[in-house]
């Protein structure tokens, strides 16, 4: 945990690692760290940090998975082995207490999603400064990006109305949207209630994630503030607790996940 520029203010400094690396492609060019957090630019404005650090973490979750696979031995399993395998347990039991009868598809996802959002979370852990004595503004940590989280709900949205109309037919899931729950003359009304129903899920799950990452970005940053013997004493422990909110939140994102597909594949 390194401490903050000398030259900054607490102010500039918190929004000195707020701000994304992002390029406007319709400008052809990088924003600086003051127009990224005034939220200038256009539409096509992209976090290349957020994008590039996610799809590297996505390849590397993929990779371990694949690696344990390979190596693994139907004897004694090595501790690594015998770690993967109990959270292959943990999983699969999830899935099952949360979907009966699930498809083939929702255990690997769930794990899937799982090991990518806690490598995503992990990225928490680096000291905050890091980036910054390598000569950048960039954020490390994907999830404390509502852009990734928003991108990774509304992926999840996308499945449960693929899961609805898989199980009901296109017909049996619009019919069930316009007469549930208030018969087909208040049909309107059952539309409109089930578009905030269904919307809120992946809003509601993306801002859990993300709330609960950036506030935790947030109070390292506070801490690094502190003068450097205080750093320590107060970010010791609090890394410690965040140890354990890294998993916690990858958990609680995947099993929701595993609850909405499991809600969107009963039929009333």
């Amino acid at each position: 945990m390194a401490a903050a520029g000398d030259n900054l203010t607490p102010q500039e400094y918190i929004i000195g690692h707020l701000g994304n690396l992002s390029y406007d492609f319709k400008e052809g060019r990088f924003l600086t760290n003051e127009e990224v957090m005034a939220q200038q630019g256009s539409f096509w404005t992209l976090h290349l940090d957020s994008l590039f650090i996610s799809l590297a973490l996505g390849l590397l979750s993929l990779g371990f998975l694949a690696l344990i696979a390979r190596g693994a031995t139907s004897g004694t399993p090595g501790r690594l082995q015998g770690f993967i395998e109990m959270l292959l347990l943990f999983i699969k039991d999830t899935v099952e207490s949360l979907f009966p009868h699930p498809p083939k598809l929702i255990a690997p996802l769930a794990l899937t999603i799982f090991v990518w959002v806690f490598f995503m979370n992990f990225m928490d852990l680096i000291p905050v400064d890091i980036v910054a004595v390598m000569g950048g503004h960039a954020k490390i940590v994907p999830t404390t990006d509502i852009n990734v989280t928003f991108g990774m709900a509304f992926t999840v949205f996308a499945m449960i109305v693929y899961f609805n109309i898989r199980s009901k037919g296109l017909g049996g899931f619009l019919h069930e949207v316009c007469v549930a729950p208030f018969g087909p003359k208040l049909f309107i009304v059952n539309i409109f209630m089930r578009i905030v129903e269904e919307l809120a899920k992946p809003i509601s799950l993306g801002l859990r994630l993300f709330g609960n990452l950036f506030a935790a970005e947030m109070i390292f940053l506070l801490i690094a503030l502190l003068p450097f013997y205080l750093q320590w004493t107060a970010g010791g422990p609090w890394a410690i607790y965040h140890i354990l909110v890294v998993p916690l939140q990858a958990f609680i994102f995947t099993a929701l996940t595993v609850v909405y597909l499991s809600m969107a594949s009963e039929k009333h």
